[in-house]
Order: structure tokens, then sequence, then C-alpha cells
């Protein structure tokens, strides 16, 4: 299966439904109960050129994943919104994403990329490390959770 990749907005008509879908598995993983609202401090417009990308991956004119990457500090971007869609999973289309991504974040001067993830996303986790991503301690808006993972890997 061929995943194309194109620039979008999380807002967007084909960007919402992927960050909404990736919201409620978290939530369902994470054991959040349905109705209660939960949000990180990831503002649409960190995702967007000079200092952000979201990426939409397409097969076949439908969207099935995507990744983005926000400004952290000056050097260091932080890979957010990583999703593909279940039907989808064991395709490498992830690692296609995370891959593209890394190329933007190079082009937008960043040297290297931190992210979040947690203990209740295995595959995220192997993905990452299988990518080269190495553990950094705990940052962002969960960083006393006892289920986050953080990781950075110099580009």
């Amino acid at each position: 299966m061929r995943l194309d990749l194109v620039e979008e907005s999380v807002v967007s008509p084909t960007g919402a439904p992927l960050v909404a879908a990736q919201w409620r598995e978290l939530m369902r993983r994470y054991g959040v109960p349905e109705g209660v609202e939960f949000s990180d401090d990831l503002d649409p417009a960190h995702l967007v050129p000079p200092a952000g990308v979201f990426l939409v991956g397409v097969v076949d004119g439908t969207a099935v994943a995507c990744g983005g990457v926000r400004r952290h500090d000056d050097t260091t971007g932080e890979v957010k919104r990583m999703y593909v869609v279940p039907e989808h999973r064991g395709n490498g289309h992830s690692r296609t994403v995370l891959r593209a991504l890394e190329v933007r974040a190079r082009a937008m001067g960043y040297r290297r990329l931190v992210l979040e993830t947690g203990t209740m996303q295995p595959e995220a986790v192997a993905l990452y490390e299988a990518e080269g991503y190495l553990p950094i301690a705990p940052f962002g808006a969960h960083r006393d959770s006892p289920s986050l993972r953080c990781f950075e890997k110099l580009l």
C-alpha cells in the first residue's frame, strides 16, 4: 500500500477526524471515562510553518495516518499527533510519517526531536526505539504521570 503524504491542518476536514480518533483511542487506552474533557497544550497554530508542520498520510484517496512537529525550543522540535487508523496498522505507515517529519524538522532548522508517549502505547514505544529515539526525563503537560515515556533523537 502506497502512502502519500500531504501537508494539512489539524483542524481541516481531513486532519480533524484523524486527530479526534487519536484522542478517543488515547482516552480509552488510559482509562479516561467517556465524556470527560481532556486536552493538552497544543494549539493548531503550533503545527504550521515556519516552526511546525502537520502531515496526513493518504492511501487510495483516504486519510489513514497523521503526525506533526511543533517548536519545542530554538533547536528542538516536538513530535505530536502520531496516529494510524487501526485497519491500516502494520503497513509501515507510522514509520513513513515519522521519517518524513524528521526530514521536515531538519529543514526547519531543528537539530533534535523530542516526544511524549506512554506505557499504554507499546507499539509507539517500540517504533520510537527502533527508529533511534532514546529515553529522556519527562516533560510536558503530563510530566508527573507514572505512565509517561519521553524520548529524543538527534537529527
